[in-house]
């Protein structure tokens, strides 16, 4: 009797490198188009406490539950800038995977507060792109990004503007995917 999974089959899947996704290019971004980024991100007191103190932000409403319970809002607030951090970086995936910089950030505002425990969902809107003035090889997106916790209110906008790669100037491979030393991993010679 035979297995016909075993990898020496000839029924078996031909081994082939795919490429996964890459990240956006300037080519992909169209004006009016919206990302809603994957995941959400619970926030907890250790990100706080953590990020606090490695920022030295010595505000006693991110580190101080006696100071803070009597406050209008009764217990901690997390840090405003933390807010930013992790909506940005939420956005990457989708808008700066593919950056040679990020330009600027501007119109911060931050519409409600977060509290420990807190879920925050991000998405971001293409509100302009151009080509660079300067570089051949990359252009200018400026997005909208914003976060909402997850009874659906808007915690924090921001416009935010990086230089992306063209697709020309990235080449990118399966084999050679964005980060990756050449050589690591499968290679397609392995396949053979």
């Amino acid at each position: 009797m035979t297995d016909d999974t075993t990898a020496n089959s000839d029924d078996s899947p031909e081994r082939r490198l795919v490429s996964g996704w890459q990240g956006r290019f300037f080519e992909d971004f169209a004006v009016g188009d919206i990302y809603k980024h994957p995941y959400g991100r619970t926030v907890t007191e250790t990100d706080n406490v953590w990020f606090t103190n490695l920022t030295m932000n010595v505000n006693p409403m991110h580190f101080n539950e006696a100071y803070a319970a009597g406050t209008e809002f009764g217990e901690r607030l997390v840090d405003g800038t933390f807010v930013i951090a992790l909506a940005v970086g939420m956005s990457v995936v989708d808008i700066s995977a593919n950056a040679t910089a990020n330009l600027g950030y501007d119109d911060v505002r931050h519409h409600a507060p977060v509290f420990h425990g807190d879920t925050i969902f991000a998405e971001s809107e293409v509100l302009d792109k151009r080509e660079s003035d300067s570089r051949d090889h990359v252009g200018i997106v400026t997005t909208e990004l914003r976060a909402y916790n997850q009874d659906d209110e808007l915690v924090l906008s921001l416009e935010r503007t990086p230089m992306v790669l063209k697709r020309a100037a990235a080449e990118p491979s399966a084999a050679a995917p964005t980060g990756w030393p050449a050589g690591v991993g499968t290679q397609p010679a392995d396949l053979d």
